[in-house]
């Protein structure tokens, strides 16, 4: 496939600004153009094409990079990840499936960059429950349905509102927010123009978004619900449901309930949660692997 060395690559030192401004330079393509350059690769290995594929998504990775501000990475860093996995889904894409690449490209640029952010944080900074997790990569979200994002501590009425959305305790709300505050930036913020008017988000334009979102909602949740009950499957009865009481559930079974329920001390309880979870995540990979597919760490 196209080197991804010929690729213009974002960099603290270049600048995002050059950076996006190079990477606008690139047409964008008509869906009989795509089609086209989508077939060559797929039958002829084109690597010219695969390369047209990739430069004239860019932009689109960009954008959807822009979203995961706010995590104190580097968002040179974040833009490469998103790079890294358009590039898998132009690897991967189909043409013949009847939807655009940057519809199928969605998921695996997010799945590359949730990948990278929750490689970079800690266990201890993220926590472990599924409900922490999913405070962590919708708090953005959520605040900015409310307009809270330009704000520090959130206020009381903010708070509250989150933590029911989310399904999470306001303490929680709290604590990751002022986890995740300090490193967002406006998409209104002015960058370099000769007028000297022009804004971040002039740069990164949406394509196909609602067909986008739609084939996100049905397609990412199927796979992942495909994928964890054939995995399930590698487990014993009593890993399943510890695995499941444990991680599987927005408000987990404490050691200590389960100890009694299985008459085992909670370290042997913990030490089954932990191999049953080795075990899902290696059968997860492989059938990942079988289906040519990305499934985050």
């Amino acid at each position: 496939m196209a080197s991804y060395t010929n690729l213009p690559a974002p960099s603290p030192e270049q600048g995002l600004n050059r950076y996006l401004q190079e990477i606008r330079k690139f047409p964008l393509l008509e869906p009989e153009e795509e089609y086209m350059l989508a077939k060559s690769w797929v039958d002829h290995q084109d690597s010219s094409a695969a390369h047209r594929l990739v430069t004239s998504h860019l932009r689109l990775a960009a954008k959807i990079a822009m979203g995961y501000r706010g995590y104190g990475l580097p968002q040179a860093e974040v833009i490469s990840e998103a790079n890294v996995g358009l590039m898998q889904a132009v690897k991967r894409f189909d043409p013949e499936k009847g939807f655009r690449l940057a519809t199928y490209a969605m998921w695996w640029i997010r799945a590359s960059i949730q990948e990278y952010i929750l490689r970079s944080w800690s266990l201890v900074k993220l926590g472990t429950t599924s409900a922490q997790k999913k405070l962590f990569f919708n708090l953005r979200k959520a605040k900015s349905r409310i307009g809270a994002l330009e704000e520090g501590d959130l206020r009381p009425e903010h708070v509250e509102k989150i933590a029911h959305d989310l399904n999470v305790t306001e303490e929680e709300v709290i604590s990751m927010n002022r986890r995740l505050s300090g490193g967002d930036a406006s998409l209104n913020a002015t960058i370099g123009s000769e007028d000297g008017t022009a804004q971040w988000q002039d740069w990164l334009e949406d394509e196909d978004a609602d067909q986008a979102a739609s084939y996100e909602a049905e397609d990412e949740l199927s796979v992942r619900r495909e994928l964890l009950e054939r995995a399930m499957d590698v487990l014993n009865e009593r890993e399943r449901d510890i695995l499941m009481q444990r991680r599987l559930r927005d408000d987990p079974v404490t050691l200590e309930d389960l100890s009694e329920q299985y008459n085992v001390s909670r370290e042997r309880i913990r030490q089954i949660e932990v191999r049953a979870f080795e075990k899902l995540q290696s059968e997860m990979r492989n059938l990942a692997k079988e289906k040519g597919m990305l499934v985050p760490a």
